[in-house]
């Protein structure tokens, strides 16, 4: 089973159809939040629904096809978190996520994403990650800027919830930019060594 651990209480991993109750309650507590940038949570009405899902992205990670993993916190299912697809032949995926809103505020989204990250440009050797972001999400489109990607454009009408139109915001991070973050973060030059001060 794919496991990552990220801190001492947070960690991701593959989703088990067992965890499909947890799963389905998490979604149906957070429905009307989670519900006003996605889609899902309209389609999951039954633990059978988050079973369905669980099978369908195993299925997936089989094929290394993108996946959803869980986000644990203290051993508490709190979100997901997963790449929509991973395009081997362009070497790109996407990241999406989501969080129950009594979890938000303690960097936990944050956090996982730089783990998706880390592993999309060190083991899967992927050269670009995009997020895209309802333009009026403020929240997520915060992350996607702290952690260093670039808005590369607007897609205008893109989906319809709720009875409204949304535009979404692509951004866009670059292998090469995400090492450069890290070397100067770390005070390190292009070539990965002390910079001298």
């Amino acid at each position: 089973m794919f496991k990552y651990q990220i801190d001492e209480s947070l960690h991701l991993s593959l989703l088990e159809t067992r965890d499909a109750e947890a799963l389905y309650r998490l979604i149906d507590r957070n429905r009307a939040y989670i519900g006003e940038w996605l889609k899902f949570p309209s389609m999951t009405l039954h633990a059978d629904d988050s079973r369905a899902f669980i099978e369908r992205t195993r299925l997936r990670f089989a094929k290394d096809d993108g996946y959803w993993l869980g986000i644990w916190d203290n051993n508490q299912l709190v979100g997901s978190i997963g790449y929509l697809y991973i395009n081997q032949d362009d070497r790109k995926t996407e990241i999406g996520y989501w969080l129950g809103q009594e979890f938000e505020g303690r960097g936990i989204i944050t956090r996982s994403i730089r783990a998706l990250i880390n592993y999309a440009f060190s083991e899967l050797h992927l050269n670009k990650i995009e997020i895209g972001a309802a333009s009026s999400n403020t929240r997520s489109r915060a992350i996607a800027e702290r952690l260093g990607f670039q808005c590369e454009g607007e897609l205008r009408d893109y989906e319809f919830i709720n009875g409204r139109y949304l535009n979404r915001v692509i951004y866009g991070l670059k292998s090469s930019e995400w090492r450069s973050e890290k070397l100067i973060a770390a005070g390190l030059d292009q070539h990965g060594y002390k910079e001298e001060t």
